[in-house]
């Protein structure tokens, strides 16, 4: 009988003890709830820009050509220098181009008068002033060379109207040692760019290509837009606008090599209906000269009409506009080798750059 009793007071204390330990438990286990539904949880974006922003935001301005009183055109620009009693602003030549007059307004909304210095047609960059006491930034100079394929880049702008001033668009450098075939007045020519897939709209002309620390790597110029392609854009390597800055600035032309030929591009329909010239079918490539001035350095090198030339300093030459591009890399009063397919056999001639454009 004593053992049965012992029995059942074990099996009351233990069934005691489960009650107390299920309600602890219980209420442990909502206490945790409660404190982990009532602490606060900070997400942060790693890959911000904010900061490179920041950085270059407020040298970035609007660039407003005018014709009379009457406003002809729109782009984009940024504060590179401020000396003196000026800040200097770089944009596109195509933005300024024929103005009669120029006015920036900067982050602040402020209307501001500029001046223009000089410009470039071929590079597509021009140098304008405005006072110093204006400038609200300068702009960061960065290196395009350490630019890698895949790195982020972004633009700041002022697409369409002055209602999207400071739009900020983010890609990363999509093309390596590109070139495109641009035209103007002279004709086609060739330009080393930078391509990125961050978006550029016209009004973005000018602005600034910016890398990851906010420096600026390229001038934005052009955007190769079809129905079946987009996101290509591109940008002026840095270093050639700032090789030029300094005659820019003080009014200078930038000189560059004349020859003193005509050509057309080999299997163009032109070189075939205005001219009677017989060129060799087994030349695939290359710049048919249709016409020499004379005493010219190329009339001084021996060039003549129906030549087709095939090669420049050592590179083959794959159409009128690729000529230019390598000539261009050279200055006046250099010497190059340039090789011709004459008749159907090819000559060597030596190209002295004696004479600059407009000379």
């Amino acid at each position: 009988m004593r053992e049965k009793f012992l029995q059942i007071i074990i099996t009351l204390v233990a069934l005691i003890l489960g009650v107390l330990g299920t309600l602890y438990f219980t209420q442990d286990k909502d206490e945790t709830k409660a404190n982990l539904s009532s602490k606060k949880v900070t997400i942060t974006e790693s890959d911000s820009i904010n900061e490179s922003i920041k950085k270059i935001y407020n040298s970035v301005v609007i660039v407003e050509s005018f014709s009379g009183d009457t406003q002809a055109g729109a782009g984009s620009g940024f504060v590179y220098k401020k000396e003196g009693k000026y800040g200097y602003i770089l944009t596109n030549y195509h933005v300024v181009s024929g103005a009669d007059s120029l006015k920036i307004v900067n982050m602040n909304k402020e209307e501001i008068d500029a001046e223009y210095l000089g410009g470039d047609s071929y590079a597509d960059i021009a140098v304008i002033r405005i006072d110093a006491d204006k400038v609200l930034d300068v702009a960061a100079i960065g290196d395009s060379t350490a630019s890698k394929l895949g790195d982020t880049v972004f633009t700041v702008g002022t697409p369409i109207d002055s209602e999207y001033i400071g739009s900020v668009t983010k890609g990363i450098i999509s093309g390596e040692s590109r070139t495109v075939t641009v035209s103007n007045s002279s004709g086609n020519y060739m330009m080393e760019v930078l391509q990125t897939d961050a978006s550029i709209n016209p009004g973005n002309s000018g602005g600034p290509l910016v890398n990851i620390n906010g420096e600026v790597i390229g001038i934005t110029s052009m955007k190769l837009v079809t129905d079946s392609i987009e996101g290509m854009g591109f940008a002026i390597p840095i270093e050639i606008a700032m090789s030029s800055v300094d005659k820019l600035e003080n009014g200078k032309k930038i000189e560059r090599p004349y020859v003193g030929v005509s050509m057309y591009d080999l299997g163009s329909m032109a070189l075939y209906f205005r001219t009677d010239l017989k060129i060799d079918k087994n030349v695939k490539n290359g710049a048919v000269v249709v016409a020499v001035e004379k005493k010219s350095p190329a009339d001084d090198c021996g060039l003549e009409v129906g030549d087709v030339v095939i090669e420049m300093d050592g590179k083959k030459v794959k159409n009128t506009a690729h000529f230019k591009y390598i000539l261009y890399k050279h200055d006046v009063g250099d010497t190059i080798k340039v090789k011709v397919n004459r008749d159907g056999k090819e000559k060597d001639l030596t190209l002295k750059l004696s004479q600059a454009l407009g000379d």
